[in-house]
Parts: structure tokens; C-alpha cells; sequence
């Protein structure tokens, strides 16, 4: 009997480069919604729906990033990890309204939504809860570098939150410029993660299930994050091109 064929690890280029084509092809820059929206096509009530339930998301990134922190036996890593759990929850020295859940608050007031009807979730869509949760899951359910490599999403937000405030300040300039808080300090703070999350992921994806699954893993979280545009395009009528 011949021995079972020995799969060859993909090297860090090869590796790198297929996680960076899955994430261009997939990302959701690419929606119709989000087209709409830099096109400054989108009513106030769409804004409005985008913002209200995109916020869930935003509540389930430090409750997927602390399973994260979780899985990892490296002080070094759990550290470095940490950060980003402070970054979107605030931090004690910094006040109570630092962190980027508080900032997307204050946008959601701007774009004329209760502030506190916001952070209550009651009115997500069912699907963005579905889809959200299932982020969450993924983490909990995957080894430490495949959780880590769903967030990998991050190299590909810089960009995409660079076009969003040039076109809100140019389409939006009702919501003011105040309220984009949040998108431009995500601009250094995602391409800082980005970076370090594929280091990560390339230097302890260190076979190729793993460098496969590692792919999967950021396919899904496209997924997950368009299925979520999906829902609010559904849900406000929104047109599907520009």
C-alpha cells in the first residue's frame, strides 16, 4: 500500500497572497449598499438602518476578541490582544465615552437615532443578529490562528473607511464631522491589527490544514459581514446598484 500523499505547506508569499485575494474579491467595500452609500445614494432613514444595526457588530468585536485572548497560553499574545478589547469597549483612564462603542453612539445620534434606543439592540434586524453571532462563534469554536485569521477582514478596512469619510463629509455633511470619530480612528487602529493578526496568523498557521482552514475562516467573516449589508439593504428598500 502506497503511503498517504504529503500535502506541502504554502509558502508565506504564497500563503499571504491567497489570504489577501480571498479578502479583495470578498470584502464588502464591494456591495451594492456600500456603493450606494459612497455614491451618497443612500436616504437618511438607509443611513440610519446601516448605522442602528451595524452597531450590534460593533458589540460582538470585544466579546470575540476576549475568546481570543482566551485560547492563547502567551502572555505576550494575550497582551498584545487586549488592546483591541479596550479600543472598542474604552478605557478606565481615558473616561467613559473613549472607546469605539461610545463614538458609534455619538454617530448614531447624529444620524437623528436615540442614543439609547441604540445601545439597547432591540431593534436589529434578525438576520444581522444571526450573522453577528455567528462571528462569535466562529472564534469560539476555532483553534487560536483560525479565530485570529477571521479578523483578518482588518487588512482591508483602511481603505474602505478612507472612502467612507471623504464621501460622508462630501454627501452627509448633516451628520458633521464630529460624529465620524469612530471611522478615523479605525484607519491607523485596523491597519495596525491587520498586520499584526497576518504576522500571527503566517508565523503559526504552521500546516496546511491550518494554512486552509485559516483561508476559510476569513471567507466566512466576508460572508458574514455582507450577508449583514444584505439584511439592511432587504430591510430599507435599497436599490441594488448605483
Amino acid at each position: 500500500m502506497s503511503a498517504p500523499a504529503v500535502t506541502e505547506l504554502w509558502s508565506a508569499d504564497e500563503f499571504v497572497g491567497r489570504l489577501r485575494a480571498e479578502g479583495v474579491r470578498r470584502y464588502h467595500d464591494q456591495h451594492p449598499f456600500h456603493q450606494r452609500m459612497h455614491a451618497g445614494a443612500l436616504t437618511r432613514a438607509e443611513l440610519q438602518s446601516w448605522v442602528l444595526n451595524r452597531y450590534y457588530y460593533q458589540t460582538r468585536i470585544p466579546i470575540k476578541d476576549a475568546i481570543i485572548v482566551s485560547k492563547s497560553e502567551d502572555p505576550v499574545f494575550r497582551r498584545a490582544w487586549i488592546r483591541r478589547i479596550g479600543d472598542h469597549d474604552g478605557r478606565a483612564e481615558d473616561g467613559p465615552d473613549s472607546g469605539g462603542l461610545a463614538l458609534w453612539l455619538r454617530l448614531a445620534e447624529a444620524v437623528g437615532l436615540n442614543r439609547d434606543e441604540v445601545a439597547t439592540c432591540r431593534r436589529v434586524l434578525p438576520g444581522v443578529r444571526f450573522a453577528c453571532d455567528a462571528y462569535v462563534t466562529l472564534c469560539r469554536e476555532s483553534p487560536l490562528v483560525v479565530a485570529v485569521a477571521s479578523s483578518l477582514t482588518e487588512m482591508f478596512a483602511p481603505d474602505l473607511m478612507s472612502r467612507r469619510i471623504a464621501a460622508w463629509e462630501q454627501h452627509y455633511p448633516w451628520v458633521g464631522n464630529e460624529a465620524l470619530a469612530y471611522f478615523r480612528g479605525r484607519v491607523p487602529r485596523a491597519r495596525r491589527d491587520g498586520e499584526e493578526g497576518l504576522a500571527f496568523v503566517v508565523a503559526h498557521a504552521g500546516t496546511r490544514p491550518l494554512q486552509e482552514m485559516c483561508v476559510a475562516a476569513l471567507v466566512k467573516k466576508t460572508e458574514i459581514l455582507w450577508h449583514l449589508v444584505d439584511c439592511v439593504q432587504a430591510a430599507t428598500g435599497a436599490e441594488g446598484a448605483v
